[in-house]
């Protein structure tokens, strides 16, 4: 597939300038750099409603708390009970966090009429596999059993994240599922990993050029997770549970020149052969990373908007 204009327009500024990719940085570094990205490259800020801060603990005390923000659409009323969707943001698990994703959630939950709540899940290689499977897990089972203090509806809720943050969602998905917890409306999955050890064809189409290098995953995955005998888990790699049935509905968005663009195709159809109903919308042309990145694509905009009705009406009343 060829690269949408734009998208080799910044390939070709990305390059050209010799930045360091994410394999040739230190974690802070690294850090630094995926901020900076968002932060340049995001549209303005829209308003809403209410932005609240939200300390969740974890499961024991001495572990401290999972922050997350918790955004109310423009259009709510102060004492409106509103559906929710959790995101989780993208960044290998090792980078991305609150601030990088303000904008984008404030989108979401404008567009949806949602309340959203961002969270920021604790981040590789200080927090390995499965630190960050459990917080997602954590801030979930906590947020619906707090729903009046946070002003939603528990009955009402939808999973949504980027990347890192897809597999999240998948995850938790899978981790209700198999308690038989509450099941979310929609799983809203944008470029998820859902298999590391991926010998498919876009893996090595896209493997060096186009913004997620086979070297960056690599640098993802080895930080995240340290002990090669976890990249089977299905906790890592969701495509290697045991059953996909039961699970919410999901709708993928596809970066067609992503080298994870297969697996996402491949668990796509894994939901629809165990009667999962799956939209699925592929952006041609564009690479990895696009979705948050709304002042260079407008395609972006596009799939932000997207995303947020999609939620909206599996949310409705």
């Amino acid at each position: 597939m060829a690269l949408d204009p734009q998208a080799k327009a910044l390939l070709d500024m990305v390059y050209r300038v010799g930045a360091p990719r994410f394999h040739e940085q230190d974690v802070h570094q690294a850090r630094h750099s995926f901020e900076k990205l968002q932060f340049a490259l995001r549209p303005e800020a829209p308003a809403v409603a209410s932005v609240t801060d939200v300390p969740i603990p974890r499961a024991h005390v001495r572990d401290g708390v999972i922050m997350a923000r918790l955004y109310r659409p423009l259009v709510a009323k102060p004492d409106a009970v509103l559906p929710l969707v959790f995101y989780f943001h993208g960044g290998g698990w090792c980078v991305g966090n609150i601030p990088s994703y303000d904008v984008l959630c404030r989108e979401l939950a404008n567009h949806s009429g949602c309340a959203v709540l961002s969270v920021d899940y604790c981040l590789a290689p200080e927090h390995p596999f499965p630190g960050a499977v459990d917080d997602a897990l954590q801030a979930v089972t906590w947020s619906l059993a707090n729903a009046v203090l946070l002003g939603i509806d528990a009955a009402r809720f939808a999973f949504a994240g980027d990347s890192a943050g897809g597999t999240l969602s998948t995850v938790t998905a899978l981790q209700l599922r198999n308690s038989g917890g509450p099941q979310a409306a929609l799983q809203m999955l944008i470029y998820p990993c859902t298999d590391i050890l991926s010998q498919r064809p876009s893996r090595r189409t896209y493997a060096n050029g186009y913004f997620l290098d086979t070297e960056s995953l690599a640098w993802f995955f080895e930080k995240y997770l340290p002990d090669t005998a976890d990249w089977t888990d299905w906790r890592a790699s969701p495509i290697l549970a045991k059953r996909f049935d039961g699970l919410p509905p999901a709708t993928f968005i596809i970066a067609g020149c992503d080298p994870l663009s297969d697996d996402c195709r491949a668990y796509a159809e894994v939901l629809r052969e165990a009667g999962v109903a799956v939209t699925v919308h592929e952006f041609e042309g564009m690479v990895h990373g696009f979705f948050t990145l709304g002042k260079f694509f407008r395609q972006a905009a596009e799939a932000v908007e997207l995303t947020g009705k999609a939620l909206g009406t599996a949310l409705a009343p």
